[in-house]
């Protein structure tokens, strides 16, 4: 393995965070399990948020951690937070699927381990202005990364009737997809469709409001939106290719979903691929302590697999 070019970021010249609250990270013990970080070995928190698992798996005795993510306030916040480690972490701007690139850039060919906590973060749900959230007035924006592609509003411009009913589909799993899709693209016609709420009235508009401790109605909307404004289904498919390519025999990848389609994915080349040796046969959920302490956690599962040999003679570590 070749960790000699690994230099960390300056971290000062991340900008600002715009926010001080952390996001908490879930099945933070399992990861570490799973991954059993070696001292002097490298790995990947493909999805740095806060820093919260790189903290963890350094804590626990990796040697370094290339931290990647995609959303420049988080890049900020896990900055500060991992500043006395700094030696130790290196912190890149980019998508998950840009990993073989991004280690490339930093004169890595291999790396024992791979993490990601894949999907929406608290910080990002928790700041209207990302407009991620139908619980704050926003604007229509659903970007991760505020620096490129388009936003959600500009998605909704785009797409037509037939087209938005898909993504509702296929990426919501919304029952009433093509009446959402209607409402929506008329209140967009007529100058009702400006903010995160606006969105979410029609939504109600189109499927009546919620029953009584039931999901909110925008709840799927607002899944299938904000994936497909940041391609999330496919970059989750290149990272798991991309990890499958730099994990060394012997490591470990671990990935933590938080719905089905995701999950799925997971699932599907955690057990399709020879190269994988799944940890466990279901995935492993968070505990009833750490779902009472941080009830965002209840929806998530991890699943983990150790790489394999590509060929006989290719040792294992």
């Amino acid at each position: 393995m070749n960790v000699v070019n690994v230099v960390p970021m300056p971290l000062s010249s991340v900008p600002p965070p715009r926010t001080t609250v952390p996001h908490r990270p879930v099945l933070t013990d399992e990861i570490v399990a799973a991954i059993q970080p070696r001292s002097g070995g490298v790995y990947v928190d493909a999805t740095l948020g806060a820093g919260g698992h790189t903290i963890a798996l350094l804590g626990a005795g990796a040697g370094h951690v290339i931290g990647i993510d995609r959303d420049r306030r988080a890049l900020a916040t896990a900055a500060e937070r991992l500043d006395r480690l700094s030696p130790r972490v290196e912190l890149r701007h980019a998508r998950f699927s840009q990993l073989r690139e991004e280690l490339a850039a930093l004169g890595i060919d291999s790396v024992d381990g791979v993490i990601a906590d894949v999907g929406l973060s608290s910080m990002q749900l928790d700041v209207a202005d990302r407009g991620m959230s139908f619980r704050r007035e926003g604007p229509l924006d659903m970007r991760m990364d505020r620096d490129r592609g388009e936003t959600a509003g500009e998605l909704l411009e785009r797409l037509t009737d037939d087209e938005l009913t898909e993504v509702l589909l296929k990426l919501g799993e919304e029952r009433r997809a093509r009446r959402v899709a209607r409402c929506v693209k008329q209140d967009l016609r007529t100058g009702r469709l400006e903010t995160t709420m606006d969105l979410r009235r029609s939504v109600v508009r189109a499927v009546g409001p919620a029953r009584v401790g039931g999901v909110d109605p925008a709840t799927r909307t607002f899944q299938a939106l904000r994936m497909a404004v940041n391609g999330e289904l496919n970059e989750l498919e290149q990272l798991m290719d991309a990890a499958a390519a730099v994990v060394v025999p012997g490591g470990v990848v671990a990935v933590i979903s938080f719905h089905s389609l995701e999950d799925r994915i997971v699932k599907r080349k955690l057990r399709d691929d020879p190269l994988w040796q799944p940890l466990s046969k279901k995935p492993i959920v968070p505990g009833d302590q750490e779902v009472f302490e941080n009830p965002r956690a209840r929806s998530a599962k991890l699943r983990a697999a150790k790489r394999l040999a590509r060929a006989e003679g290719e040792a294992e570590r």
